[in-house]
């Protein structure tokens, strides 16, 4: 299986092992600069390829030109001891050559054409295989949001555009509610069911351009860009609570949630803890609110 390695800008993939299916000398022929000389050879022939029809389209029109006024051309146009019958037996000839050279040439174009048609579909290959290591580097496998690191790098990008443009930013903090009681009580594959749906759940609140990420364990980060403070609520709106079926148990699943609005001053850190803040408020009241309801 080939391995893989990916730059810390999380944009390029090197391929350390080769996939069995490639060859070597497959590979090299995938190389950009051999494509380049490639396209610049197929300029070229294909350049020829109409001067050589122009030129063959000009003897033609003169051997026939000849052949049809020939006393015209031997009165007015050469020497009466030249004779017309050698200028288009040498006109003919030079076609003859030219086709002969054309379809030389044509037999190695159709080398070339097949061989470059085979780097084309080679470097599909790559690009589709790197762009699947890609995915697998910056997405979670369980519930297939972003993970925590590609998220934090969106982060700083997202809050770099905000201070060039001043743009609106804001993220949302979600946790699940007494997961690890889910996870003792139903199992960790009913858990892992919980983390898939909520996750269903959370991309088709957000928009296109928002980052869901999965930060950990039961941990979830929404990054909005360009959201101003008054729709983020739009967003928590479209998350209620939820029941997931698994084995015939019904598991009844809440979430507390913080929100946050970038500042100037603001960190990828301190924008996320001030979300976190909000969040470890909301679930001390709620639980505060459980409480006091237990005991009325």
């Amino acid at each position: 299986m080939a391995g893989y390695y990916l730059d810390p800008a999380g944009i390029s993939i090197i391929l350390l092992g080769m996939p069995s299916d490639l060859k070597p000398h497959q590979l090299e022929t995938s190389d950009p600069a051999e494509m380049q000389q490639s396209l610049r050879l197929l300029d070229r022939s294909t350049s020829w390829f109409w001067w050589n029809t122009l030129v063959g389209l000009i003897l033609l029109t003169t051997a026939l030109v000849v052949l049809s006024a020939p006393e015209a051309l031997t009165r007015y146009a050469f020497p009466r001891q030249v004779n017309v019958n050698l200028i288009v037996w040498a006109l003919l000839a030079l076609m003859l050559i030219s086709n002969i050279y054309t379809l030389y040439r044509q037999h190695h174009f159709e080398i070339f054409r097949h061989r470059f048609a085979e780097q084309i579909q080679i470097a599909t290959e790559l690009r589709m295989r790197a762009d699947k290591f890609y995915g697998m580097a910056i997405l979670d496998p369980l519930t297939d949001l972003y993970n925590r690191r590609y998220g934090g790098e969106c982060l700083q990008k997202e809050i770099s555009r905000a201070e060039r443009h001043n743009y609106d930013l804001a993220v949302i903090v979600l946790d699940l509610d007494n997961f690890k009681q889910i996870n003792d009580q139903f199992g960790h594959a009913a858990g892992d069911e919980v983390l898939k749906e909520f996750s269903r759940r959370l991309k088709r609140a957000i928009r296109a351009c928002d980052v869901p990420v999965r930060m950990g364990g039961d941990e979830f980060l929404v990054v909005l860009p360009e959201c101003p403070r008054d729709n983020v609520h739009i967003i928590l709106s479209r998350l209620e609570p939820f029941e997931v079926i698994f084995e015939r148990q019904r598991i009844h699943v809440s979430y507390s949630r913080g929100r946050a609005q970038y500042q100037v001053t603001d960190t990828p850190q301190t924008l996320v803890q001030r979300a976190d803040e909000v969040l470890y408020a909301e679930k001390v009241a709620r639980q505060t609110a459980a409480g006091t309801a237990t005991v009325v």
